[in-house]
């Protein structure tokens, strides 16, 4: 029988807060970039967009596995609010530690949840990645990674200041089909939504720096990230449809994002392998 949560039952940020201490945006920003090393990878984003939408937090709390809360904000209309996002990109010159020479690109999208974890602190919850490569299967029979194939296509325009004049993301899959179309503009990110300035919103939605995701056997995974702080611009959607948080019950089909945030390459370390939390 599946529990049905009030909005009392989702913790609140000052209440995940009380169980660990978490980093502040400047101790984020200013993390050092740690030394990589075996199965350690760094790729660079290309062709990078962020787009967000605000969710019903008790509909979101329940699309969660155990151990973890929705990180929550009150929108300027008075509603609270949880957060998930798909984040789209060509990965270019992917490669391990280990092996720098080998190295490979294709296209990715994350599909997360903004969350504390176990710890309190702030991270981000992956419900899954599609992969445009043979390369899928790695992370989801080596480590349980809820990877899945999907072929992808990521087509966008830049002019020479950097604003993304068209950007067209498609995929289709048995899971995590995509149709996107999004445009770009000169306006940097500023203070979003539910947000309490630049700072804030740049914190919690383009730097978070540790991720968990279920395990086949229910168990958390959880791994790290690092990369500099992004210089993004703001965007808008005129198509945002994504079959993952649709049929997980967060977006209706048609809804306009909470914020669609874009730049056109970012440098990028993933912290391998995953670990177990215990």
């Amino acid at each position: 029988m599946t529990e049905v949560l009030s909005p009392a039952d989702v913790m609140s940020p000052a209440e995940a807060l009380s169980a660990a201490e978490a980093l502040s945006p400047a101790e984020a920003f200013a993390r050092p970039r740690p030394d990589l090393r075996w199965l350690d990878a760094t790729t660079i984003l290309e062709q990078f967009a962020l787009v967000t939408f605000d969710v019903d937090p008790v509909a979101l709390a329940t699309a969660l596995p155990p151990g973890l809360e929705p990180e929550v904000r009150t929108l300027d209309d008075g509603r609270v609010r949880g957060f998930v996002s798909a984040v789209s990109f060509r990965d270019v010159d992917f490669r391990f530690a280990v092996a720098p020479w080998l190295r490979v690109s294709f296209f990715q999208t994350n599909y997360r949840a903004y969350v504390r974890g176990p710890d309190g602190r702030q991270a981000v919850h992956f419900f899954g990645t599609t992969l445009d490569s043979p390369l899928v299967g790695m992370p989801r029979y080596l480590w349980g990674m809820p990877w899945h194939p999907g072929r992808s296509s990521i087509e966008s325009s830049w002019t020479d200041a950097g604003v993304c004049d068209e950007y067209r993301h498609r995929c289709a899959g048995r899971w995590g089909s995509a149709d996107v179309s999004l445009t770009g503009s000169s306006e940097p990110l500023g203070r979003l939504d539910g947000f309490a300035d630049a700072e804030d919103a740049a914190h919690i939605l383009t730097h978070p720096l540790d991720g968990w995701f279920a395990r086949p056997d229910g168990r958390l995974g959880r791994y790290g990230v690092w990369h500099p702080r992004m210089t993004l611009q703001l965007g808008t959607a005129s198509v945002a449809r994504y079959a993952v948080f649709e049929e997980l019950g967060l977006v209706e089909a048609g809804a306009q994002p909470h914020s669609v945030l874009l730049t056109r390459a970012v440098e990028f370390d993933v912290l391998l392998p995953p670990r177990l939390h215990r």
